[in-house]
């Protein structure tokens, strides 16, 4: 779920707003941030199989250290701890850990039987991509609600407050209609470099936050 995690970093501004949106962004994102790093050196595998659903044709047969229920939680726990050593807010730290919780949650409605329990363990799924449309109206709908939400919380205190975050939502609008329309990726290798993308969410949510603040 591409903009569902995008999503959930917004959503999750309205819960900690101390807490920097590139922080959020990156907790949201974090096992897909760590999972293009693993697929390079050959611990995670993928596999190009189109027709694995409807809506993508990577077949996510082997990511038990970054998307197995088990390490997720651990990942969380991780994320929070080290935030609150960092900043000394439970609260936050809580928010923190929980941001990337909901990456597996997310993944969970969308993904087909794929995601382990832990490793090694059975594999889950509610198999939202086996429908295009269904896909779409979720990821969409969700996107602008927790994106309403981020405006409802924050505001712009220069122009580069709204050009950074309008420019994101267009970035990640065009990202998302790509993958939808673009054929299969031709490897698996340039899946994971792709996927290193990904980090440059992380810089642009802090510039994002460096020019907006919460509304009183």
């Amino acid at each position: 779920m591409f903009i569902g995690h995008h999503a959930a970093g917004f959503a999750a501004k309205r819960f900690a707003p101390r807490v920097s949106l590139g922080t959020l962004f990156a907790a949201t994102m974090l096992l897909d941030l760590v999972w293009p790093l693993f697929l390079l050196m050959g611990i995670e595998h993928v596999r190009i199989d189109p027709g694995n659903t409807a809506f993508t044709p990577l077949n996510f047969y082997d990511y038990p250290y970054t998307h197995s229920l088990l390490n997720v939680i651990g990942w969380s726990l991780l994320a929070g701890t080290v935030h609150w050593l960092l900043r000394k807010s439970w609260r936050d730290a809580i928010v923190v850990g929980l941001a990337v919780l909901s990456h597996w949650v997310l993944d969970f409605v969308t993904h087909r039987p794929d995601l382990p329990l832990w490793p090694g363990g059975p594999k889950v799924g509610l198999g939202l991509w086996n429908s295009v449309i269904g896909t779409i109206a979720v990821e969409v709908t969700l996107f602008l609600l927790c994106l309403w939400l981020y405006l409802r919380s924050t505001i712009a205190i220069d122009r580069q407050g709204s050009i950074a975050l309008w420019s994101l939502v267009v970035f990640v609008a065009i990202v998302y209609i790509a993958n939808i329309t673009s054929p299969p990726p031709p490897s698996a290798r340039m899946i994971g470099y792709a996927g290193l993308a990904a980090w440059l969410f992380v810089p642009w949510g802090v510039w994002i936050d460096r020019h907006r603040r919460p509304r009183t």
